[in-house]
């Protein structure tokens, strides 16, 4: 029997082929394109197996064994470790529990898309009956959170791929996210009204608050930094780490400006902080931990000192927006702004361009003027969606 196209097979579609051993072997899918993806691997990695420039294929391997692959050899090293813990263990694991890495086709997946996105049912120990389980309700994800374990997912499986332990990875389509808007400070006197009500706050309040408005620094640097990277003759701070990852966000060292209105704050700041370590420390000269009150209540108390309603209100890292926005605002370079800002990528960065004075100024004038002005030719009258003269 020779290797055929894909066949019907009920509602889904067979293969059948013959492997570099001679064995007969088929397998069945959802789609008769992935079926016809899985025979042409499956053929190419035959003829390379028989010529000696491929090795044969390891056992068939479980998704809970990739999986224990991936939080040992990948996530370890990643920053976002207890991010990828969570979602595999949390999500992942529990739906696709038991299946051959093989079977995770792109029905098994939007099957998962689906659950995620109604929520549903997993079983867990009961700890008031030991070894017993009971059942527990999970809630819906939204699609940013579904676009995150897809791409988890989609990683993980690309793992196997390198590994040898699939031939092919299913085609995931990660839903599209929408751009979201963002908040920032707009005008200078309620920068200038936030840094006055946060001195009422302590000691070290105001100047937190002013260095994320004048350097972006993302909140985990800024607990993050040390007095030793603050070199105040050079008027540059080097940002290596974020809190208590010797690291930044990006994985790169990079160098940020101190402003001059920023200059004296930090020069008076250094003799009052009370740590010869680290800038912004706790009372007691330890580092502040990521979720430090100062950087979540008090910065909601100071606004509403200000007078800023519910829905005006910005959080921490909205004065990383402020930053880059007012920078873009007085003819800064985007350029420039990224590697201030540490993106990768300039769309990340471009978000912020049209708050360029200068943005369009090559477009006013893109067009020839056809509109008519009053008293001038016929008068152009508009009619429900069409017009007439």
């Amino acid at each position: 029997m020779k290797d055929s196209a894909p066949r019907k097979f009920g509602k889904r579609w067979r293969i059948n082929f013959t492997d570099a051993d001679g064995k007969r072997q088929f397998l069945v899918f959802d789609r008769k394109g992935d079926a016809q993806r899985e025979l042409d691997a499956r053929k190419a990695e035959t003829l390379r197996i028989k010529a000696g420039t491929q090795a044969r294929p390891a056992e068939p391997r479980t998704f809970d064994e990739l999986c224990d692959y991936w939080l040992e050899h990948r996530a370890a090293n990643k920053r976002s470790e207890k991010d990828d813990i969570s979602i595999i263990e949390s999500r992942l694991r529990p739906f696709f529990k038991g299946k051959m890495i093989s079977e995770i086709t792109i029905q098994l997946v939007d099957r998962f898309r689906a659950v995620a996105r109604a929520g549903d049912f997993v079983t867990v120990p009961d700890p008031a009956r030991p070894g017993k389980t009971r059942k527990v309700a999970r809630k819906a994800i939204g699609e940013k959170t579904l676009h995150n374990h897809l791409t988890l997912l989609i990683a993980v499986l690309n793992l196997a791929l390198e590994l040898g332990w699939i031939a092919v990875v299913p085609r995931i389509k990660k839903p599209k996210l929408e751009e979201q808007d963002y908040h920032w400070i707009k005008s200078e006197a309620d920068i200038r009204s936030l840094l006055q009500n946060a001195v009422r706050h302590g000691p070290g309040v105001m100047e937190l608050y002013a260095t994320a408005v004048y350097t972006g620094l993302r909140v985990g640097e800024l607990l993050g930094l040390k007095w030793s990277e603050v070199e105040f003759d050079r008027q540059l701070i080097t940002v290596l780490r974020s809190h208590d990852v010797e690291t930044t966000k990006g994985g790169d060292i990079r160098h940020v400006p101190i402003v001059d209105p920023l200059l004296p704050l930090l020069k008076e700041w250094k003799l009052a902080c009370g740590s010869p370590v680290w800038v912004f420390p706790t009372s007691r000269g330890t580092r502040q931990a990521k979720s430090a009150r100062v950087t979540q209540e008090t910065l909601q108390d100071v606004q509403r000192e200000m007078g800023r309603l519910d829905d005006e209100r910005i959080t921490f890292h909205d004065l990383r927006h402020t930053f880059a926005s007012h920078y873009m605002m007085r003819g800064g370079d985007l350029f420039r702004l990224q590697r201030l800002l540490g993106h990768k990528s300039a769309q990340m960065t471009q978000r912020y361009a049209h708050l360029g004075p200068d943005a369009f100024k090559d477009d006013y004038g893109r067009f020839n003027d056809v509109i008519p002005q009053r008293g001038e030719g016929e008068v152009v009258e508009f009619v429900g969606k069409g017009m007439r003269e």
